[in-house]
């Protein structure tokens, strides 16, 4: 069978500055590097950890794209992809605490399923790959997902892959406005955190090899999260995408794992590269 780099490889978010300052991604010799990375450490599945909007999505499409000039089989995946849907969320929601019906943080994805798939895809079983639509806010019927077969490379991609719990300890002292104002008694972030240490660490067990895109701090998080969301409503005009307002309301429901991965992805990684706030490769 011929060379194939699944559909979805060429579908996420917006692309992000390369390497060089450019806009149509990541400069052509640092996706050899990693590509060679990933080959030579023999990962069947490949984890690209960043946070929002660094790049992430740019990248493992540039890295399918990559493998597939070599003759390989490329699929992409996000954890986004494996998003409970808006009623399962608005069920947790209703029983646990009112955040929880707001996807992102943990807790509020399918891991079970993410580590079906993956666990076909490193088989090289032919699997449907899951898809989530972020405007619908709910995960796409399974009559609309992709089919992957025979591949040789999965790249995974997401903004907390590999991240670890906080101790009880440091979920005390609320980290934003949200938490203070929406999360006093510390239940969702609890909930959160107990699912990050209880939940996750069976897919995170999954990923062969993880590179960290570390950003130069959380705050810049708020405007790579902003322009990712202008590029989504200019492809999607005829539907409405969240204002600045509600996307600065959004990120904080993420700023506590992300200051988390932070402060420990880089002693866990097998390698970090550090971005600078035009998402350039520097060091």
């Amino acid at each position: 069978m011929s060379p194939r780099l699944h559909p979805s490889a060429a579908i996420g978010k917006p692309a992000a500055p390369s390497a060089g300052g450019g806009e149509a991604g990541f400069a052509a010799d640092f996706v050899t590097r990693v590509l060679d990375d990933a080959l030579a450490a023999g990962a069947r599945v490949y984890a690209i950890s960043g946070l929002q909007g660094s790049g992430k999505s740019t990248l493992a499409a540039q890295l399918a794209a990559a493998a597939q000039a070599r003759g390989l089989r490329a699929a992409v995946l996000s954890i986004d992809d494996f998003y409970l849907g808006r009623r399962e969320r608005q069920r947790l929601g209703r029983r646990v605490h009112p955040l929880l019906a707001t996807r992102g943080p943990p807790g509020t994805h399918e891991v079970g399923l993410a580590c079906e798939v993956l666990d076909a895809l490193r088989a090289g079983r032919s699997v449907r790959l899951p898809r989530f639509d972020k405007l619908g806010d709910t995960r796409l019927p399974p009559s609309r997902w992709g089919r992957a077969e025979a591949v040789d490379l999965t790249v995974f991609e997401g903004w907390f892959l590999a991240a670890p719990a906080q101790t009880p300890g440091e979920l005390a002292v609320p980290v934003n406005a949200l938490e203070r104002a929406e999360d006093a008694d510390g239940v969702w972030r609890s909930y959160c955190n107990r699912a990050l240490a209880e939940d996750y660490p069976a897919l995170w067990s999954r990923l062969d090899r993880t590179l960290f895109l570390r950003p130069p701090g959380f705050e810049i998080v708020v405007e790579w999260r902003w322009q990712q969301e202008q590029a989504l409503q200019a492809r999607n005009p005829r539907r409405q995408a969240m204002n600045r307002a509600q996307v600065e309301r959004f990120v904080q429901l993420f700023e506590r794992v992300s200051r988390q991965a932070l402060a420990r992805l880089t002693g866990i990684a097998d390698w970090t590269v550090e971005l600078d706030s035009r998402r350039r490769v520097v060091g």
